[in-house]
């Protein structure tokens, strides 16, 4: 069922949220049941929102980077375009119904470090679809071109047995992937209101193979309310221009980049520019002790992601913003000092132009 016939069915709930809420003595209105496996159904178009209903997902964190999990609506002020909005619904509750769309690199270059990558992977899954109905997701791999290996399901064992038989090769078609995960998946009943829209990119952020362009796919992850994470698999750490591809799409819908292998070449013994010094206490490349570091940050790095994906503070608002502008800014203030607040940028008020098929 195309979701651009449903605007209407979201516009009705948008205004019977708003309702519920006026007359809540709470002042937040009651989370819509969550999805099940039977509301899954298919799509054939790109996915589309109601946008009288602007949904904001918002991580706060302390300067030592740990969850700040404890705030209040009264300590959150969100502006579009510099105009104070108010807040019409707010939750800090923890296990928040999604749908993650899990978007696997297979490219030649993710081959040195390719079993860490595809443990990593199925980590990933195992702690995000725990089977039950709250949470949904779907897998899509790329190498020359992307394709959906496993379609929407609450099920993580079709996911990860594919994953698991699964090898790389080829060029980089990252872009086309995340255009895959806003147009032709199944969608489950009630995106992007709940469950939220959630991609999480397990790459270097290369890509040399894509028919779209990366400003083709932010707008289309805008303009769909996805949040866009990323495992980065750059396996020398050191900065490329890839890494600003990950940022980029991270940065523009809220989400962040992790970079689990970038500490543990530093300290590994004869490894490119690090000199060998048996008295320095650097990890030998191909030991069991550098083996450990390895998968110890590549776990922490799902830990981190999974962790912040369903723990996120939930904005919802009803613009009463006049203009005429298709992209509004967004940004979210908290009442305290030395945190640092990761939103999205902002939204899009209208589909996507001239999109009405995939």
């Amino acid at each position: 069922m195309q979701f651009g016939k449903t605007l209407l069915g979201l516009s009705l709930f948008a205004f019977l949220s708003f309702a519920v809420q006026q007359s809540s003595s709470s002042g937040t209105v009651a989370p819509a049941p969550p999805a099940t496996a039977k509301d899954t159904k298919a799509d054939q178009g790109p996915i589309k929102i109601n946008v009288n209903e602007v949904v904001v997902p918002v991580t706060v964190t302390d300067e030592k980077g740990r969850f700040v999990n404890d705030l209040d609506e009264k300590d959150f002020h969100i502006f579009e375009d510099n105009k104070p909005q108010a807040i019409r619904f707010f939750t800090r509750e923890r296990s928040q119904p999604v749908v993650v769309g899990f978007i696997l690199d297979l490219s030649t270059s993710s081959r040195i470090h390719w079993k860490n990558f595809q443990d990593a992977s199925e980590e990933l899954v195992q702690n995000l679809l725990t089977g039950d109905p709250k949470y949904s997701g779907y897998l899509i791999d790329y190498a020359q071109d992307a394709e959906i290996a496993v379609n929407t399901t609450t099920d993580p064992e079709p996911i990860v047995e594919k994953i698991r038989k699964l090898k790389p090769g080829g060029g980089s078609a990252l872009y086309d992937a995340i255009w895959l995960a806003c147009t032709s998946r199944k969608l489950v009943q009630g995106e992007p209101i709940e469950p939220r829209r959630v991609i999480v990119i397990i790459g270097d952020g290369h890509d040399n193979a894509s028919k779209h362009s990366l400003q083709q796919v932010i707008e289309l992850a805008q303009r769909n309310l996805v949040t866009i994470y990323c495992i980065s698999t750059a396996a020398f750490g050191f900065a490329n221009e890839s890494d600003d591809i990950l940022n980029q799409l991270a940065i523009e819908t809220g989400g962040r980049v992790v970079y689990p292998l970038g500490d543990v070449y530093k300290d590994t013994d004869g490894y490119l520019s690090h000199p060998s010094d048996d008295g320095n206490y650097a990890l030998t490349v191909g030991t069991g002790a550098y083996r450990s570091a390895v998968d110890g940050r590549m776990y922490h790095a799902v830990a981190d992601i999974a962790g912040e994906i369903t723990t996120q503070y939930i904005i919802r608002y009803v613009s009463d913003n006049p203009s005429e502008k298709s992209y509004r800014n967004l940004k979210v203030v908290v009442d305290l000092g030395n945190v640092h607040v990761r939103a999205r940028k902002g939204y899009y008020a209208s589909g996507v132009p001239g999109a009405s098929a995939p």
